[in-house]
């Protein structure tokens, strides 16, 4: 594959974290640092899409979301409208045990034919681990102005290709929305 534009999506203030999700400290480290840790390896054409302040500290472009409130999808559609580069690896902020060896499988089972490319597992899918195509922006304005944002609509939408893990594999895809499941996280390390 051609180059790559990382793009994580920092997301609004969450109602369950209580604060701003990817700067919630897992193992004294935000997790957002645990997430660009785990892409320099592969790239470091990194940017965060983000209108907060908040991020200032890290050496990334910032860029705010194009139309506000439209959740994930927002920011996808943000950050391919900003990407230079046909494929995007878009992240969630709150996956800090993402790893660079399930980043590099993403990248090089994606079928450039895909529009989208994301793992699952038997009981799960993960839209927010995913390599995005900039072709697929028109569909995804369209589900905009149409209010219909979820993910797995548009994914069911574009051409797409799932990378099947291991129903145990899904711990290091796992996203951290609240207190407890961070907690819950700390003890399943230990």
């Amino acid at each position: 594959m051609e180059t790559l534009t990382v793009f994580i999506l920092c997301g609004g203030k969450s109602t369950r974290m209580q604060s701003e999700k990817g700067l919630v400290l897992f193992q004294k480290k935000p997790f957002i640092e645990h997430i660009i840790q785990a892409i320099l390896p592969i790239t470091d054409q990194i940017k965060l899409i983000t209108a907060t302040k908040e991020y200032d500290y890290l050496p990334y472009q910032k860029i705010p979301d194009i139309i506000s409130d439209k959740g994930p999808l927002g920011g996808i559609y943000t950050a391919l409208t900003a990407s230079e580069t046909e494929f995007n690896l878009i992240l969630s902020c709150d996956i800090p045990l993402i790893s660079t060896g399930l980043l590099t499988e993403l990248i090089s089972k994606h079928n450039n034919e895909a529009g989208v490319t994301v793992f699952a597992s038997e009981s799960k899918v993960h839209p927010l681990i995913g390599i995005y195509s900039k072709k697929v922006l028109p569909v995804i304005k369209e589900a905009i102005e149409a209010d219909e944002l979820k993910m797995m609509d548009l994914i069911a939408k574009i051409p797409h290709q799932i990378i099947n893990i291991a129903e145990n594999e899904n711990f290091h895809l796992s996203n951290i929305n609240s207190i407890d499941e961070l907690n819950d996280l700390d003890t399943n390390l230990i």
